[in-house]
């Protein structure tokens, strides 16, 4: 889901830590019951000093496999699951959940502290195979500069995108290949219907809207509100990323601004959800559990929105200013249920990729 590490290559200076093992559960958690191994997207960050509080208390290390962004990360566990490369699984997020247990990824199991999860982000409470973690909100981003030397109003809504001021200045990742690429997809389902999404494409095509593979290209090599956009000499205003991203742009500049250079349209945003599970056949179950508890406490939540940028789903824990002040999350966000999504999601991508990629 996230793009953390594209945002701020210099944060492990700044007290973050992204491990990174190679290597089959067989060399880390089946090997050695003191190594709980966590793979995840590319986008896993934490405080050592929350990381080094946990091993400390549970007396397990642990040990992090980064494999790719989130739909790869998915398909290669599903792949590897009866010889799973660790313990614990983490970054499989609404938009991809069913096909993680359709294809039975985890095991069950309750992690302590289920019970201060907000309830809007619950699933699977008959099985408990995957524990809610975090949530944020896939938007559009605009370059406030742009619009402004432009004397043109940004734009607020889906309709607005299609609209001829906006012709030829939006960029978004690829449904198929990309997380937050089909998170927009999905909100336009949400938003138009399974009737309406695919004329509303074809609007968007005909309105000049880029598409490429991933998030990294489209933010930090197609966007000219970021900072990798303006280096890269980016051309286009619009961008899909996430509502946090103004204020990583805020927390990461040097000098900071005074106010963030990027705003969100908010009558874009898709809400996602990230959920982490106790792989089935992992090595190490009761490091596993640790860990999943462990992701439940006020320390791991309270530690998690200038890390990773998201929000947290513990009932009292802290969401930091700048989320507050920059990047709130949306008021009124697309939503779909994940049962209707794990029915419609490859026919929609199939359909997707034929009418706009063709």
């Amino acid at each position: 889901m996230r793009t953390t590490n594209k945002y701020i290559a210099v944060a492990v200076g700044l007290g973050l830590v992204t491990l990174s093992a190679c290597g089959s559960s067989s060399d880390s958690a089946g090997g050695d019951s003191k190594t709980v191994t966590l793979v995840s997207h590319d986008s896993w960050a934490v405080s050592k000093s929350v990381i080094a509080e946990f091993e400390k208390k549970s007396g397990y290390q642990v040990k992090v496999l980064e494999d790719g962004d989130a739909g790869q990360a998915v398909n290669k566990a599903i792949l590897t699951k009866d010889n799973p490369q660790g313990d614990v699984f983490f970054g499989v997020d609404n938009t991809l959940l069913s096909r993680a247990l359709d294809n039975d990824l985890f095991q069950s199991y309750e992690a302590k502290g289920a019970d201060q999860i907000k309830p809007e982000y619950r699933v699977d409470e008959d099985e408990h195979r995957v524990t809610p973690v975090d949530t944020g909100d896939i938007c559009v981003n605009y370059d406030k500069a742009y619009f402004s030397k432009h004397k043109l109003t940004p734009p607020t809504s889906f309709d607005d995108l299609i609209k001829p001021a906006y012709k030829n200045l939006l960029v978004t990742e690829n449904a198929s290949t990309s997380s937050p690429g089909l998170g927009f997809l999905l909100g336009t389902a949400a938003k138009y219907g399974d009737d309406g999404w695919q004329d509303y494409w074809k609007k968007l095509k005909a309105n000049g809207v880029k598409v490429v593979d991933g998030w990294e290209q489209a933010y930090n090599e197609e966007f000219s509100g970021s900072a990798g956009g303006k280096k890269a000499k980016a051309d286009r205003p619009l961008v899909v990323s996430y509502a946090s991203s103004p204020p990583a742009e805020v927390i990461y500049a040097d000098p900071k601004p005074a106010t963030a250079p990027t705003g969100v349209a908010t009558g874009t945003c898709f809400r996602q959800v990230e959920y982490a599970g106790l792989l089935s056949n992992a090595g190490n179950t009761e490091g596993g559990k640790a860990l999943l508890d462990f992701m439940l406490t006020k320390t791991f939540q309270d530690d998690m929105p200038l890390n990773m940028f998201v929000y947290p789903v513990r009932e009292g824990a802290q969401v930091p200013e700048e989320f507050t002040k920059y990047g709130p999350q949306a008021e009124d966000p697309e939503t779909m249920d994940p049962a209707k999504i794990a029915d419609n999601r490859d026919d929609w991508v199939k359909s997707w990729t034929s009418l706009v990629l063709k």
